[in-house]
């Protein structure tokens, strides 16, 4: 095999992308900033097929920046549940906000603007306006990331500045100006069909005959995974609070895990069960336990055991505090966004008896 041609580069991967690219998909009609950038942030840690039914969705309840703007979070993330990573549901809100206050509900079209607004970095803004305005901007996501370390047998982890920073040169230097759409949308699709993470069918891949990673035979070896890190695990009871059809939630802070997710109220050990009663002005006919299970975060394990409390007399009327509780009545689900775990939880058989 020769040396990376990087000169015919972007002219392999557009003709590849005339026979072979997806041209289909539902945010790639009637293109605009905004339909792509919702699109972007779903496809997130996310795969195409299960992004579509909820873009669909989201799009047809929020057609526009103000739509999306002026809706309540709840009804945001409820649209949201089950996508996971809700990070990107509050950041979506916030930036909808944004745009709508400091750009008169028009998305921004210079690379400066987009990157300011929550929850956009380079290529994400990149990708925005090179795909729906034409914009010669490049872009990196994981996908692009592995057919760039592939075919250049780039060594080293590319989460780490320097081995990003070499990769930013690279796709700046072979992304075309005449095309770009297409260009970016093409490594996209060649991440996700061809140049996969665990099996690459090298066979149909347009630049395989210079690529060093299936030259050195080996092209799973790029990129380099991430150092290990052992991950913590930590424990916690949700306590389920049960009169009749209605079990009790709890909105979470903005900040930290399952932001602004409504979830069971949660105690360290059994020990506090009683005293958080307590504080809810409620009494239990004690609790049953029921089957847990480890929900996993990024950087920890959740342990969660589920503690089943059925009240022993009607709840106060006066429970809610500015809106952080709610009853969910399982007949009449509310639609605000539900943590993972939380939803799992709805689901079980012992509540719906």
């Amino acid at each position: 095999m020769s040396n990376p041609d990087n000169a015919s580069f972007a002219t392999r991967i557009l003709d590849w992308y005339q026979i072979h690219g997806r041209k289909t998909l539902p945010w790639q009609q009637d293109k605009t900033p905004y339909r792509v950038w919702i699109s972007e942030i779903m496809l997130q840690q996310t795969q195409v097929a299960t992004v579509i039914p909820y873009y669909q969705r989201f799009m047809e309840r929020f057609p526009d920046v103000l739509a999306l703007a002026d809706a309540p979070i709840d009804e945001v993330l409820h649209h949201w549940t089950g996508l996971g990573y809700y990070a990107r549901a509050r950041n979506l809100h916030k930036a909808a906000q944004t745009i709508r206050d400091l750009h008169d509900s028009l998305f921004p079209e210079r690379l400066e603007e987009v990157m300011a607004l929550p929850g956009i970095g380079r290529s994400t803004a990149g990708a925005v306006l090179s795909l729906s305005l034409g914009q010669p901007h490049a872009i990196l996501d994981g996908n692009v990331k592995r057919v760039l370390t592939r075919w250049l047998a780039l060594p080293g982890w590319p989460g780490q500045k320097t081995v990003e920073n070499t990769l930013w040169d690279l796709a700046t230097r072979l992304t075309p100006r005449l095309g770009v759409a297409q260009y970016n949308q093409a490594m996209m699709d060649m991440g996700a069909t061809v140049c996969t993470r665990s099996k690459p069918a090298c066979g149909r891949c347009p630049v395989q005959n210079d690529c060093q990673g299936l030259s050195q035979g080996n092209p799973t070896a790029y990129p380099n995974s991430k150092p290990k890190q052992s991950i913590p695990a930590r424990t916690g009871i949700m306590l389920i609070i049960r009169s009749g059809d209605q079990l009790l939630l709890e909105k979470r802070p903005p900040q930290g895990i399952w932001g602004g997710l409504y979830c069971f109220p949660q105690v360290e050990a059994q020990s506090e069960v009683e005293a958080r009663l307590q504080t809810l002005g409620l009494q239990g006919a004690g609790y049953r336990e029921l089957t847990g299970f480890r929900h996993t975060f990024s950087h920890f394990h959740l342990d969660i055991q589920p503690l089943l409390i059925e009240l022993t007399t009607p709840p106060p009327p006066l429970l809610m505090e500015a809106d952080s509780r709610l009853w969910y009545n399982l007949r009449h689900p509310a639609e605000v966004g539900l943590a993972a775990a939380t939803a799992r939880l709805l689901a079980y058989p012992d509540l719906q008896s």
